[in-house]
């Protein structure tokens, strides 16, 4: 396991951005090359030397000094203890490195410390000025707005990714999107940027036009993206279309990857007996991950299967995750433990000759059930809540299958309450105190005759415990073509004036989040087809009483002006089925184009949606939305 500090007190930490951007690896892997066969003293302000030696072995201290009085004596996690800085100069080591980007500063205060001894920063390693936010300290959030996406441009695939600058919103100007393709082997194929010069401009990075532009061969990897001159947060959103080619029927999408890498992840079914699955273990550093570095296990089991090969720096491996479980099939759950080497992966579906892709989510290893959750006010009412769409029952199955989303948690008390797309409550289905290792997967098209929504919930009737983290994973089939596509999400707390720690959660402030800004791209060219867009807004509602949304469509076009609005209004705990083109005049959308998109604004409650493209013929994708 990668021994590295993705969060800390303030969130998550931006110096693990800084050491694994992609540029500041290849300065610290020649660092690696320069030290090899001298000792280092290492002087760490920023308790940043575990997770640099975990990233770049060659930069392994020798010894570890500190200025903080309380620190010294403690462990320095390599076997020794962390020295006081005012004993540096009596060092054994050959050199000193100060792990800092700040070079003159450093000189500064080390200069009577070194006897003799050669002083190294940091600042090879640093991020050119023209890629950084004027003004701003250099390890400050918006300066490592950064993220990875699955890249794909085969024969039988294409895909795109598709998103906005919703940056501008924050008073961002001359956004620049900074991206650096790998194929599979981890060998960088291009880099170029994305000038977004327009505010509210859609945004779309097409795999098969970059192909054209730069002549590359065919391709699977991932894409480094980095957005500079971020405002606001320092969260990279997008939404990834996949679909097939030349024959091949596929259409799916999924979404970003979240940018920090986690211990485990889950969500992950296991396949039914004429699938296949495959996940795509990308390695998102510069260091190679081990064989047996990356696990498999049946959720709730310890027992493992390992991917026996090493993945190089920056790799792409496709794992047949259903060939180390042969005879495991869905409903039954897995588990990734991927020893904090991955930022969110992908997996794929291949079934009745037609592709699906999805995420897994992040496992929880700092949370630990909360008794808080069973005796909530009245003025959170039903509380944590995961709203999601039940299609037409005419026409689709929906399944739904809640998982364990943090390492300690051992049972899940769920119930489901339904909802028809007025709002009106049709029913509720106690799942049970389900245990870690459950293969349970409810069929909502047997419990609802129209189309809706249901919200799970905590029940605890029977017992059990709660973290806060509730997921679960949804699938959908369209019966006649036999199409499918799924999607997993968390539970939060939807529409109550009163707060519970960061719930009802808002998009860039302080709880509670009452206002509703999601993005909906518009209809597309994926071939020779057109597809059309559509999402399911849900007004989810955790205490009884709320009004009706006042919720206004904004057709945006390509270059984020503003063409037509219109307006909707859904009941608390009702849903509406948006679909830009019978709400918009096509002339409208027309003017609008590839990358335009709808912006869903609300003022008056937060709305939660699920989005997809059709083909009108019996191919859909389907995933959660997002918000900015």
């Amino acid at each position: 396991m990668l021994d590295i500090r993705t969060f800390g007190p303030q969130g998550g930490n931006v110096l693990y951005k800084a050491l694994a951007h992609p540029l500041a690896a290849e300065a610290l892997v020649r660092m690696e090359a320069e030290f090899a066969g001298r000792t280092l003293a290492v002087y760490d302000p920023d308790d940043a030397a575990r997770t640099l030696a975990a990233l770049y072995p060659g930069l392994k201290p020798a010894c570890v000094y500190v200025h903080d009085t309380e620190r010294v004596g403690q462990p320095d996690g390599f076997g020794g203890t962390l020295r006081a800085l005012v004993d540096l100069p009596a060092t054994e080591a050959d050199a000193i490195l100060a792990l800092s980007f700040e070079d003159a500063k450093m000189r500064t205060r080390l200069k009577g410390l070194q006897n003799g001894r050669d002083l190294y920063t940091l600042a090879p390693a640093r991020l050119p000025d023209e890629m950084l936010v004027a003004g701003r300290p250099y390890l400050d959030k918006l300066n490592f707005a950064t993220n990875f996406a699955f890249f794909r441009e085969t024969e039988q695939f294409s895909c795109r990714i598709v998103t906005a600058n919703y940056w501008s919103s924050y008073a961002a100007e001359n956004l620049r999107y900074w991206m650096r393709l790998y194929d599979g082997v981890g060998k960088v194929l291009a880099q170029w940027e994305q000038p977004v010069t327009e505010a509210g401009a859609g945004i779309t990075i097409d795999s098969a036009d970059i192909r054209r532009r730069f002549d590359l061969p065919e391709f699977t990897g991932q894409l480094f993206i980095h957005v500079l001159g971020a405002r606001g947060h320092d969260v990279v959103k997008y939404a990834l279309d996949s679909w097939g080619k030349n024959g091949d029927p596929s259409l799916s999408v999924t979404h970003d990857a979240n940018a920090w890498p986690s211990v485990r992840y889950a969500t992950l079914p296991a396949p039914e007996p004429d699938e296949t699955l495959i996940v795509w273990v990308q390695n998102s550093h510069a260091t190679t991950i081990p064989a047996g570095g990356i696990t498999f296990n049946w959720m709730g089991e310890d027992t493992s299967h390992a991917l026996d090969r090493a993945v190089g720096p920056f790799e792409t491996v496709a794992v047949d995750v259903g060939a180390l479980f042969p005879g495991l099939h869905w409903p039954a759950q897995l588990e990734l433990r991927s020893g904090r080497h991955l930022v969110r992966p992908r997996y794929e579906i291949t079934q009745r000759g037609r592709t699906r892709i999805a995420h897994l989510n992040v496992e929880r290893d700092d949370l630990r059930p909360e008794p808080a959750i069973r005796q909530f006010a009245p003025s959170l009412g039903r509380g944590f809540l995961l709203p999601f769409p039940i299609l037409d029952p005419k026409q689709f199955e929906t399944f739904l299958q809640p998982n364990p989303m943090s390492e300690a948690l051992q049972s899940l008390p769920v119930r489901l309450d339904l909802f028809d797309e007025t709002g009106g409550k049709v029913g509720s289905h106690f799942l049970g105190n389900l245990p870690r290792n459950h293969d349970t997967a409810v069929a909502l098209h047997t419990l609802m005759d129209r189309p809706g929504h249901a919200d799970l919930v905590y029940d605890f009737r029977d017992g059990g415990e709660a973290d806060g983290w509730l997921h679960a994973l949804m699938r959908y089939r369209n019966r006649e073509s036999d199409h499918a596509a799924e999607t997993s999400f968390g539970a939060h707390i939807f529409n109550t004036l009163m707060t519970w720690r960061s719930e009802p959660q808002s998009y860039s402030g302080p709880p509670p989040g009452l206002t509703t800004r999601l993005f909906l791209k518009l209809g597309q060219k994926a071939g020779q087809e057109t597809l059309r867009s559509f999402c399911c807004l849900i007004h989810p509602a955790s205490v009884d009483g709320t009004d009706i949304s006042e919720t206004v469509l904004l057709l945006h076009g390509a270059n984020g002006a503003l063409i037509a609005q219109t307006t909707i209004r859904i009941a608390p705990n009702g849903s509406f089925m948006v679909r830009p083109h019978e709400l918009f005049e096509g002339s409208h959308l027309d003017r609008a184009g590839e990358g335009g998109y709808v912006l869903i604004r609300d003022l008056t409650c937060r709305l939660f949606g699920y989005h997809g493209l059709e083909n009108g013929r019996g191919a859909f994708s389907l995933d959660h939305m997002f918000g900015f």
